[in-house]
């Protein structure tokens, strides 16, 4: 009997569930960071003006991660079908909540005095403070980014399969792109609600609709830009796989 990982179709699932689930968490941990586009750019700031809110570009570092998520997404779902990307969205959820637990526990451990002062000649004053402030993100936040990224991915392979059903193996742009861009205008707007609208924050619907706006356009944008990546990885999965394999596979997903 053939160990299961000399199957290819196998090993592919693997491959794909691993970058997904990493690039997710690394997502998670990042996003405490916010910059600004327009400095990393190198261009004058945008100023928006939306309902009577004004700002600058100035997003969460996890946006840099999150739109691969989505193309991992309708990738998997491509080869694997619904299942395939449910059983690694609820995967990653718990995966998620157990690094945050996980992390919440160092935070309470007693930190060594020694350690506590490292690094005051770089200006870190107090690493356990520094420590805590970096990884112990509000409950809010991940709660909004995790409900988010769940309705997300449901919406995701919703949409996906529906309109494969209409196109049939054609027009991968439309579904993959097309998904994303529906799957993402709702995780724009359901995180940024949990977390800042129900929050301690409390942010008036204007802010939150002006804020949520300005993401989604961003993402928007990088799904457009993405679309080529998605046939790039499509072409080199299916000379992986083999023509009867790669048609195998989606057939099933097809039908799952």
């Amino acid at each position: 009997m053939k160990n299961i990982l000399s199957h290819k179709g196998t090993r592919l699932f693997v491959i794909l569930g691993g970058f997904f689930i990493a690039n997710a968490l690394i997502a998670e941990f990042v996003g405490v960071k916010i910059f600004a586009l327009e400095d990393t750019l190198g261009i004058e700031p945008f100023n928006w003006n939306l309902f009577g809110q004004k700002g600058s570009l100035q997003f969460t570092a996890g946006v840099l991660l999150w739109p691969v998520v989505f193309v991992m997404t309708d990738v998997i779902n491509e080869y694997f079908g619904k299942k395939g990307v449910r059983f690694l969205s609820f995967m990653t959820v718990g995966l998620i909540s157990y690094a945050f637990l996980m992390v919440y526990l160092a935070i309470g451990l007693s930190p060594a005095d020694w350690w506590v002062r490292a690094n005051q000649e770089t200006g870190v004053e107090n690493m356990q403070a520094a420590f805590a402030n970096i990884f112990g993100q509000s409950n809010w936040i991940i709660v909004g980014s995790l409900v988010a990224f769940l309705v997300g991915q449901i919406v995701d392979v919703f949409v996906f399969q529906r309109i494969k059903k209409i196109t049939g193996d054609g027009k991968v742009w439309l579904r993959a792109t097309g998904s994303t861009l529906i799957s993402q205008l709702i995780d724009s707007f359901v995180v940024l609600y949990i977390a800042f609208v129900l929050g301690p924050q409390q942010w008036s619907i204007e802010l939150f609709l002006a804020v949520g706006t300005v993401n989604y356009c961003y993402k928007f944008i990088m799904a457009v830009v993405l679309t080529p990546v998605i046939y790039l990885t499509h072409y080199v999965i299916d000379q992986y796989l083999g023509k009867s394999l790669a048609k195998a596979l989606k057939h099933q997903a097809s039908l799952s």
